[in-house]
């Protein structure tokens, strides 16, 4: 559970507020800072959202997932998560709260400013903010510093605006100790399964399957298909204009001695004896007694990795003890000291961390070693080349693209810079999920499905190249003429009849159980039998049954007083019949210890709730007006 806890911790208010300074660099580019004379997709409180600034922030929501799910990310996906109002929504959000903030009157300093985005990883060199890798980051992607940071100050303002509307929200003891026996319980049912698929027997005519069509043509729409013309940059091709000289190395060495030195490791085996936190003097005590007894048997010649299988309290003894290699900072004092402090071989008497007693075993060490720049020559060179190549490539793919915009084609603008670029035959997204060995994947990652015909995107780093798009042509879905695809409706067509008996079936038992039939005869009759899912929590699997939230969430509302659901309940392979058995309670001592955790991380959670309706109530008050071709 701590593990959930500990991803939900951390300030929301940095995270969805403060990483939008990221997210307007990376996804949205310059948003409100641009010229707001292009075509509109919105107006918020008379502040413009234009077609570009819309268009950059869904491309880029779209490249995102995309780099994330890889092959998952399909046009289900897309049409799931509703990308297109998301982004829109967003950026409507942001409006309103850069409006609110000044309303307000925040101010950010240009000390807090600097900080921010010296703080910016991109922009750093060696871990230290370089004018030079900030400014080439940004004029990359088509951004002066001075709209950027005119971004970044908005941004950290959105911040403030959302600190200073939580500031009082508070989570206490008992609700934190509601939310954990929520969490925690859990619940044990009888259950009886339907399965469609034991239904057979159906041969619906061909009446029945085009009326089946009818009703569900757009089921069987053909994929959306689109024509490329593209040029993709391989950086390894440009290696050859590149030269590294042998000062370049020097000074990449002297500057990166850091990187260079292998620091000082050692390799351990442990046993550890575990105590839990807040033990008193006589359980401490008795954990020693029982690490003193085990050293004995390794001092009289007995395995010190059979040992620690068999006694050790740490998820390492399934591996004998073995902790691998770590560095002194990695482990906690004063095992980190001890180790340290040994020879390879030796074994320690029983040291006292906050976990418990453990006894150490060095297996070797691994003595600090710094590479000289002989050892690292080669190395350092084909990492200053492959930048280089990168570079290069990436300024080139620039220049077309500034070329392509101004004359609206890629292909010429491709030839007045000396390349070539190559077209596609039409593929939809299924297909590019499917192939490999082609240029296709690099393609939907630089958003060949998300763009206009005609309309040509701009540079995309795609793994090793860079690369411009041009939607050619597109082939929008259209229904295919039931002959076609009559194998397909009719198999789907069965697939709902079957279902449809099953849950009938399920219906008629229930109503049967409700009359205090017995639930293992009258389950017989239906040639079924009842299960026992045994005990389970909210979020794990239910037994026999799997991973079912739904079920899960039917079966945690059952109780004595009502022991069965309303109706069955469907799940991934057929209907269930719950029935209530017994409901356990989590350990209160569990609560205690981990009680802090708890609340801090209901804390955010609440927090974001409270933002969020504040915010919902700001914009409900809002003049918002979205032209009708961007509305649902």
């Amino acid at each position: 559970m701590l593990d959930f806890m500990r991803k939900q911790a951390g300030s929301w208010l940095i995270k969805g507020l403060l990483a939008i300074i990221v997210i307007v660099f990376v996804f949205w580019g310059v948003g409100s800072f641009r010229s707001r004379q292009a075509n509109r997709v919105a107006l918020v409180n008379g502040e413009v959202i234009t077609a570009r600034e819309y268009q950059e922030a869904y491309n880029n929501l779209v490249a995102q997932l995309r780099s994330r799910m890889g092959n998952n990310f399909d046009e289900e996906t897309l049409k799931t998560l509703n990308l297109k109002k998301k982004a829109l929504d967003s950026l409507i959000d942001r409006r309103i709260l850069a409006g609110e903030a000044a309303k307000m009157k925040f101010n950010v300093t240009d000390e807090d400013l600097s900080r921010t985005i010296g703080n910016i990883k991109a922009f750093q060199t060696d871990g230290v903010f370089s004018k030079k890798t900030y400014e080439s980051v940004l004029s990359r992607n088509h951004m002066t510093p001075e709209e950027f940071e005119a971004s970044v100050r908005e941004s950290l303002m959105i911040e403030r605006i959302g600190s200073f509307m939580t500031g009082n929200v508070k989570v206490s003891e008992n609700e934190a100790l509601e939310w954990f026996k929520w969490k925690e319980g859990s619940v044990n049912v009888d259950f009886v399964h339907f399965d469609p698929e034991k239904y057979k027997n159906f041969n619906p005519s061909q009446e029945e399957i085009k009326a089946f069509f009818d009703k569900k043509k757009d089921n069987y729409k053909t994929e959306e298909k689109v024509k490329v013309n593209y040029l993709l940059l391989d950086y390894n091709a440009y290696a050859a204009k590149v030269k590294v000289e042998d000062k370049d190395v020097k000074e990449f060495y002297e500057n990166n001695m850091d990187k260079f030195r292998r620091p000082k490791t050692v390799e351990a085996s442990h046993i550890l004896f575990k105590i839990d936190e807040g033990a008193g003097p006589a359980v401490i005590e008795d954990a020693r007694k029982k690490a003193d007894n085990v050293l004995k048997m390794i001092r009289e010649g007995q395995p010190f990795g059979e040992l620690a299988k068999k006694y050790s309290d740490c998820p390492s003894k399934s591996a004998g003890g073995n902790l691998g290699a770590f560095e002194k900072k990695d482990m906690v004092e004063p095992f980190a000291g001890k180790s340290f402090s040994m020879k390879a071989g030796e074994i320690s008497e029983p040291v006292l961390t906050k976990f418990g007693w453990h006894i150490i075993k060095v297996d070797k060490i691994n003595e600090e070693k710094i590479f000289t720049l002989e050892d690292t020559r080669n190395v350092i060179r084909k990492k200053l080349a492959d930048d280089k190549a990168k570079k290069i490539a990436y300024s080139e793919a620039e220049a077309v693209y500034d070329t392509a915009v101004s004359i609206n084609d890629l292909a010429k603008a491709s030839e007045k810079h000396g390349l070539k670029i190559k077209t596609t035959d039409f593929f939809s997204r299924s297909d590019a999920t499917r192939v490999t060995g082609t240029d296709i994947p690099a393609l939907m990652t630089s958003g060949a499905f998300e763009l206009s015909e005609k309309e040509i995107s701009e540079v995309r780093d795609v793994g090793n190249s860079c690369c411009i798009i041009e939607v050619a042509e597109k082939i929008p879905p259209k229904t295919p003429d039931i002959k076609d695809v009559s194998d397909a409706v009719r198999a789907d067509l069965v697939r709902e009849k079957q279902d449809e008996k099953a849950g009938k079936e399920a219906e008629t038992l229930l109503a049967a159980l409700k009359k205090e039939g017995d639930m293992l005869k009258e389950s017989i009759r239906y040639g079924l039998s009842p299960d026992e899912t045994g005990f389970f929590k909210r979020n794990e699997n239910m037994g026999k049954i799997g991973y079912e939230p739904e079920l899960a969430g039917v079966a945690f509302k059952l109780s004595k007083n009502k022991p069965f659901s309303e109706k069955p309940v469907k799940g991934k392979k057929g209907y269930y019949l719950l029935k209530f058995k017994e409901r356990k309670d989590p350990d209160t001592e569990i609560f205690k210890k981990e009680k802090e955790s708890i609340i801090k991380a209901l804390l955010e959670q609440k927090k974001q709730k409270t933002f969020e309706a504040w915010l919902a109530v700001v914009k409900s008050s809002s003049k918002i007006l979205i032209e009708q071709e961007f509305q649902e």
